[in-house]
């Protein structure tokens, strides 16, 4: 499947590409590209399937996922390419540079899903199989905010984005449930050796959350050894929400050194 693009940047500098969450949608990156990374790449963010204005019939498998990125690029023309995954989209990354090892040129991993405890799994799919609707728009960003520690604007702008009104007069976010349901099973099955990502990689994760576990950490430092640069921030899942400028700082020095 190709898939909607969102793109900031000229089209004439190097690619840029970036991957979403479960749940999430490609202008989540908007922020992050317009003050720190369009000056010097163009930035490309897909509405991965059943998410935002991509299709959003199944299947929904970590599998259909990369090859719906791979058709995508091979569509705009980006062949080789630094990527930056948040959550599924680190995943995604992962899978990529085993499915293609030319793709990858850098690897920016922001807490990754690399592969989700089941019990979490099955928690997170849980929560979005009894699914959440809002009243308003407002009752949605009072939510959000109380949800995330974040800037208020940030949540506004999601919510401008992301939010949609349903038949029934209900506002919900513009994703698929059966999707993301599907996803947090996905996510739960092992992911490519960690041997595969022979690239330069940033491996950036919420100390605190617990996503991101001490012995994959040890799997990668062991693997790419000097290749690798490990940060982390304070905060919640959400990286470049939650601890925005320390996320912005590292990837942006990452990527342009």
């Amino acid at each position: 499947m190709e898939l909607n693009l969102h793109e900031w940047g000229d089209p004439g500098a190097p690619p840029l590409v970036c991957l979403h969450g479960v749940t999430a949608h490609g202008r989540r990156f908007r922020k992050l590209a317009e003050e720190r990374l369009a000056s010097r790449f163009h930035v490309l963010a897909p509405d991965l399937r059943g998410h935002g204005f991509s299709d959003w019939e199944p299947p929904w498998t970590i599998a259909t996922y990369a090859h719906d990125v791979l058709e995508t690029l091979d569509a705009a023309g980006v062949r080789h390419a630094p990527f930056v995954g948040h959550s599924l989209g680190g995943r995604l990354v992962l899978e990529l540079a085993a499915l293609d090892r030319e793709r990858v040129e850098r690897a920016v991993l922001l807490d990754p899903a690399i592969q989700i405890l089941p019990h979490v799994g099955y928690d997170f799919a849980e929560l979005e199989r009894v699914g959440q609707s809002y009243s308003s728009r407002e009752e949605a960003v009072d939510a959000k905010v109380a949800e995330y520690n974040c800037p208020r604007g940030f949540i506004e702008d999601e919510i401008r984005e992301h939010l949609v009104a349903a038949r029934d007069g209900t506002f919900r976010f513009r994703y698929c449930q059966s999707a993301a349901v599907s996803l947090f099973g996905e996510l739960c099955t092992p992911p490519p050796p960690a041997e595969t990502l022979r690239v330069q990689t940033l491996l950036l994760y919420a100390d605190v959350f617990g996503l991101v576990r001490e012995e994959q950490v040890e799997a990668y430092r062991a693997a790419l050894g000097g290749l690798l640069e490990v940060v982390t921030v304070p905060g919640g899942h959400v990286v470049y929400w939650e601890a925005y400028d320390a996320t912005a700082d590292a990837v942006e020095r990452f990527l342009t050194r």
